[in-house]
């Protein structure tokens, strides 16, 4: 079970003032605490307590001292948002510039979405929210790191709790279809993607490896991507 601090958000009253803060000392004794649970929260108060999860989130440095680059979260949410992308984690263009898919991997990305630049960062209506919010590193033979552990099990269950719109998460690569599905294989969930909707949508990670398989899956552009295109436009309808 997760501590009580995953849970709940605070709302501390001190001097006749609402400030909005999430502690993760919920030992403190000197304050009245009026507590709130996501799905009791009306939405400015889910909002307001998403911003400051968020806040906490910039913050964080526990992964530090295996981050080459340093610690430099990368997320889009907002609780109107109905569509999640659900990633493995930034890479260094995404690092120096802070917004997600801000690389080759997006542009393929948004290509198999049909989607403009403009819905895709429009957090109100998409949420990106990779495994890990930081730059993870290379490995010493190439290729990006996993994403640490320790992060999803920070963040990750605190912030879908204050996204309570969300019709849709697409799983992209293995490290998201894993963490949420439990172990399999990419490209076999790929291919048989109806079986885990309507929540989820299983998709390679839109890297240039994923090209070759890509010309020997005809069903991709086929039947895949117009099954994907579709899935998110209902998502998105009002």
């Amino acid at each position: 079970m997760l501590p009580l601090q995953r849970f709940f958000y605070v709302v501390c009253i001190v001097s006749e003032q609402i400030i909005p803060t999430c502690l993760n000392n919920m030992s403190q004794t000197q304050t009245k605490l009026k507590l709130y649970t996501p799905h009791s929260a009306e939405s400015s108060d889910v909002e307001t307590q998403l911003n400051c999860l968020v806040q906490e989130i910039r913050q964080c440095t526990a992964c530090a001292h295996k981050l080459p680059l340093g610690p430099r979260p990368v997320l889009h949410v907002s609780p109107h948002a109905r569509l999640l992308i659900a990633g493995q984690a930034p890479g260094t263009r995404v690092h120096e510039t802070g917004v997600s898919f801000n690389d080759a991997s997006g542009d393929r990305l948004r290509g198999w979405l049909g989607m403009s630049r403009d819905v895709f960062y429009d957090s109100n209506r998409v949420a990106i929210l990779p495994m890990a919010l930081c730059y993870p590193g290379v490995l010493p033979k190439g290729g990006d790191r996993p994403p640490p552990p320790e992060c999803a099990s920070l963040w990750r269950e605190r912030i879908l709790a204050l996204l309570p719109n969300l019709r849709l998460t697409l799983l992209v690569g293995s490290y998201a279809q894993n963490y949420v599905l439990g172990k399999g294989k990419v490209y076999e969930r790929t291919e048989n993607f109806q079986d885990f909707l309507p929540q989820y949508f299983p998709l390679p990670h839109p890297s240039w490896r994923t090209g070759a398989w890509e010309r020997k899956t005809p069903m991709f552009q086929e039947k895949i991507i117009p099954a994907l295109r579709h899935e998110v436009a209902r998502a998105l309808a009002d």
